[in-house]
């Protein structure tokens, strides 16, 4: 081991990490706590881990690759525990996945534990799912296959049965100052004034008394999940020891929950604050000094304006990756109206964003889809936002005159008229409800549904992540209204035991299995291209239809195009002012790009070489 390494990079860091902590803090103790929590943590890094450093920081592009395809899973759905899943890594070489996030499996309480966003250890495994020692076997087994772990790091609050939490309400000072305790609710009632609830409807308020410390508590999503108060520079330094143990047990891609949170000020809206950047930042700097190989990816669901904060600067970065959660709701979006034009819209802000700024692309995650439109753009295209966001969740949910889809909603407000939306891809798509209506021609088009989502993800810039089970069509688990501990949570429609035995269908030729995996296998393979180079440049591209969508990738050795089908009728589309010879790369036979036609949901891909 050479510390020597630790060092020179902490020298190369150190100016400006101590200047931020002292712009927050001003505790020279409490920095230099922070600095021997790093070194600590190096000095327990194994040597696989510090060659896997080494190489990643001669490659600090890795993640851009383009064979960086995702999935992600709850560890207990697909395989029970994390010792099972070792002996489930086949299934995931054979798709050739290379990026792994399973979701929350550090200790938590039970049952109500928010989907495991309710922590009681930040840097232990829980009980139920196995021990870090399960974690580090995992890992290494992930590594030897190039497959990187993420796991998510719940930096905004901790489970109210945290150690830290207990102690609280046992009235020791020193952990009630590591949250937000008030003894009445006057301060509570200013922050009420200019904070947003997260769920008005089912959580209304921002504080929980808790009767048996005496005072109010800031707990911004649940009643259970107490806000940690990152004005306390303990709370920092010692979350960073936690993310720092994950990182030695290999995790490799730490997902920041709910980043924007992160920092409270009483007559704010206490998101997006300017405190959250220098935090990140700061976060950035320690894994660059202990652990290299490690990647942080923001959980930030805004406005694409307020996106390009989270990445920082070229000079000074603060997250890796981020979610691309505005073109995804705008992409079933498209397809319930059958309209690319806001999707397009949408796109173009993406594609305008700086080089340094990448994204994880995704249809279907554990979470709901929020309808949250950019309302300015539906007005320029004389769309009622309201009545959109309407007509979308009501398609989804298969109450609209004439949908194919079977989903439910998720934190319906009858005053607002507000909801979101539950359930999988393939019962989005209408192949739920194909088969049970037994409509062979219904389920061939929400197969081609299903396809033409995955098209656009696997095509569009960054980094693609695949939701465990819509690779084999997994359906919707209505029996979970059954279980008392899931009943009160729709998301858990989506959250469904994965089926093996369906999943064992997937070669055998003409099942929807077989469809559906074959499928995305040969829309995986397509990212082999040249087009695919990491710095092509992408860009939408007029059609002279408003049902389908074009992007095209400009890359150092070739041009590819690729036309989307977003209705249920054969379109005709034109790509102008497309120079150079094309052919269309399954039958290689010569096309002209500006007279395409497209049979219903189908994406056609038209490529140029030697540009």
């Amino acid at each position: 081991m050479n510390e020597a390494q630790f060092h020179a990079r902490f020298l190369q860091r150190r100016d400006e990490l101590e200047a931020l902590f002292m712009q927050l803090y001003d505790d020279p103790a409490a920095f230099e706590t922070l600095k021997m929590a790093m070194r600590a943590a190096y000095l327990a890094r194994g040597e696989a881990l510090h060659a896997l450093d080494a190489q990643r920081e001669s490659d600090p592009q890795w993640y851009k690759r383009a064979d960086m395809l995702g999935m992600t899973m709850y560890t207990d759905l697909f395989a029970g525990s994390i010792r099972n899943l070792i002996s489930r890594l086949p299934y995931l070489k054979e798709q050739k996945i290379r990026y792994l996030h399973l979701m929350p499996l550090l200790k938590m309480p039970h049952p109500h534990n928010d989907g495991g966003y309710a922590v009681e250890d930040f840097a232990c495994v829980d009980p139920m799912l196995g021990t870090n020692e399960d974690l580090a076997a995992l890992t290494k087994e992930l590594r030897d296959a190039g497959i990187s772990l993420c796991l998510d790091f719940v930096m905004n609050h901790s489970a109210s049965t945290h150690e830290w939490a207990m102690r609280a309400k046992a009235g020791e000072k020193a952990y009630q100052d590591m949250y937000f305790c008030y003894d009445d609710r006057t301060i509570p009632d200013q922050f009420e004034k200019t904070m947003p609830e997260v769920f008005p409807a089912t959580v209304p308020g921002n504080f929980t008394y808790c009767k048996q410390m005496g005072k109010w508590v800031l707990t911004t999503f649940h009643d259970y999940q107490w806000d940690l108060n990152y004005g306390n520079p303990a709370v920092f330094v010692r979350m960073m020891q936690s993310m720092l143990a994950l990182a030695n047990l290999g995790v490799e891609v730490l997902r920041v929950d709910a980043t924007p949170y992160i920092w409270k000020e009483l007559g704010t809206s206490c998101r997006n604050l300017p405190q959250v950047h220098t935090i990140v930042r700061m976060v950035r700097l320690v894994l660059e000094c202990v652990c290299p190989a490690v990647i942080l990816k923001g959980e930030v669901v805004m406005a694409p304006r307020e996106l390009a904060a989270y990445f920082g600067t070229p000079e000074k970065p603060e997250c890796h990756v981020l979610y691309n959660s505005s073109v995804m709701l705008n992409l079933w979006g498209a397809l319930a109206a059958r309209d690319v034009r806001l999707l397009k819209r949408q796109m173009d802000v993406f594609h305008s964003l700086p080089a340094h700024c990448w994204f994880v692309n995704y249809l279907r995650c554990h979470d709901d889809i929020g309808w949250g439109f950019d309302e300015d753009a539906e007005r320029a295209l004389y769309i009622d936002p309201q009545m959109h966001k309407e007509y979308v969740y009501r398609f989804y949910e298969g109450t609209f005159p004439g949908s194919w889809s079977m989903g439910e909603l998720y934190n319906y407000d009858p005053a607002t008229r507000d909801a979101r939306t539950c359930g999988t891809a393939a019962s989005l798509c209408g192949v739920e409800k194909a088969l049970g209506e037994g409509d062979g021609a219904a389920l061939d088009l929400a197969v081609r549904r299903m396809l033409l989502l995955h098209g656009v993800m696997l095509f569009e810039q960054g980094l693609p992540m695949l939701n465990c089970g819509d690779e084999i069509a997994q359906l919707n688990g209505w029996d979970y209204r059954e279980n008392e501990a899931l009943a009160h949570d729709s998301r858990n429609l989506h959250r469904s035991v994965f089926s093996h035995e369906n999943a064992s269908l997937r070669h055998e030729q003409g099942t929807l299995q077989e469809r559906v995996f074959s499928g995305l296998a040969a829309l995986a393979r397509l990212r082999k291209e040249k087009a695919f180079d990491p710095d092509a440049y992408v860009s939408t591209w007029d059609t002279g239809n408003d049902g389908v969508l074009a992007l095209v990738r400009f890359g150092k050795a070739q041009t590819m195009a690729a036309l989307f089908n977003f209705t249920d009728a054969p379109a005709h589309a034109r790509l102008e002012c497309l120079d150079g010879t094309y052919r269309e790369l399954s039958s290689g036979a010569a096309i002209r790009p500006d007279a395409v036609s497209l049979q219903a949901y189908e994406m056609k891909f038209i490529v140029c070489d030697g540009k």
